[in-house]
């Protein structure tokens, strides 16, 4: 399998994860023509994408899920409660709604050779889920929005062959910063997102002997900086029982504005 993170961050977020048959977006969060074009940077043709899978309804997941049904009607996937709030979304716009296909969470189902696990989290949306997506040969796991995450979540996401995990913000940036106090508690809250150290500790429980990369994601603009959050991750996978060399993992955050590396697994 092929994971890339088209963009991340929490102005829009969009990952593509295929094989040589099949091709999926994880959220379509930033314009069409964005999305477009960073699947060309990757040799992907939109109209070849066999499904949209939605992670929740929050705009940053579904800016661009509109223009892209109407002009390349495909498949969308996800919790009927979060497929149900994205209909209601204002800048939607007019889509044929027999493209949605709801899911239950915790329930794994399959696009062509695909096997997807929704796995549900906490956040303040209608019906969160993070997901795994496996064939035959690899494993990817996807995580961002939690706001925290327990031992079943770990269980699900383990024995990825890569991943990207939440590290959304640096709690000294957030507590002094511009954001209003009820925003920052949600931020902070069990409904909000991972810190950078949490995020680590999550990586860190996650991490196995054959992973062939790890991106950091859905970093924020105002509360983080992509070394800030790469140095915390770092310092939290320090005495880890598989590697003291960080680069073993292929560790990198994932970019806001273009398109990642492809991880091949």
């Amino acid at each position: 399998m092929r994971l890339c993170s088209l963009y991340s961050g929490s102005s829009g977020n969009s990952i593509y994860v295929g094989s040589d048959h099949t091709h999926i977006l994880v959220d379509i969060g930033m314009s069409a023509k964005k999305i477009t074009e960073a699947l060309h940077e990757i040799e992907i043709k939109p109209e070849e994408i066999d499904a949209i899978v939605i992670t929740h309804e929050h705009t940053d997941h579904i800016a661009g899920l509109g223009v892209f049904l109407r002009k390349y009607g495909i498949p969308v996937y996800g919790t009927s409660k979060t497929l149900e709030a994205v209909s209601r979304y204002s800048n939607l716009g007019k889509v044929d709604f027999s493209l949605f296909h709801g899911i239950e969470p915790e329930k794994s189902f399959a696009i062509e050779d695909l096997w997807i696990k929704p796995i549900s989290t906490w956040h303040d949306a209608a019906d969160p889920v993070c997901y795994t997506i496996t064939n035959e040969n690899s494993k990817v796991s996807i995580a961002t929005d939690l706001g925290d995450y327990d031992d079943h979540i770990v269980d699900a996401l383990s024995d990825a062959d890569a991943m990207l995990i939440e590290a959304n913000h640096d709690i000294r940036m957030l507590e002094v910063g511009p954001y209003p106090y009820p925003l920052k508690q949600r931020i902070l809250g069990r409904l909000g997102h991972l810190s950078n150290e949490r995020g680590g500790q999550l990586v860190r429980a996650l991490l196995n002997n054959h992973l062939k990369g790890i991106y950091l994601g859905h970093l924020s603009k105002e509360n983080n900086y992509p070394e800030l959050a790469l140095e915390a991750v770092k310092s939290e996978l320090i005495g880890n029982p598989f590697s003291n060399d960080c680069r073993d993992f292929n560790l990198s955050v994932a970019s806001r504005s273009s398109c990642s590396a492809l991880i091949e697994c």
